[in-house]
């Protein structure tokens, strides 16, 4: 992975406590797995940011290598990554997801 991808990737992780690696946008999700985790988040009134990573190759690959999981979209939470679909719908169905989204102190939206 080149420098600069690294330093997107890096930054987007550190300025927003809610980040969605995702294919598309929160608003025009681009699949199926982006639309499922989009949806949640807004189910819980999470704000958070999309990257839309079908707008970069070198992002949409690197992501895979930054945190070493083969599928997107993928979620941090105050710089932590969560995981992908699969793992992100069972938190979510267990209401895991909510607690770390509290125990992290992520503010919900009003």
């Amino acid at each position: 992975m080149d420098q600069q991808t690294k330093e997107l990737i890096n930054n987007e992780i550190a300025n927003n406590e809610v980040c969605l690696f995702m294919k598309g946008t929160p608003d025009a999700p681009q699949c199926g797995f982006s639309m499922a985790i989009s949806n949640m988040l807004k189910i819980l009134e999470v704000d958070y940011k999309g990257v839309n990573v079908l707008e970069n190759q070198s992002l949409r690959d690197g992501i895979k290598e930054f945190s070493d999981w083969p599928t997107i979209p993928q979620l941090y939470i105050k710089k932590e990554f969560i995981g992908g679909c699969d793992i992100v719908k069972e938190m979510y169905e267990n209401g895991e997801l909510k607690k770390t989204l509290e125990s992290k102190e992520i503010k919900f939206k009003k």
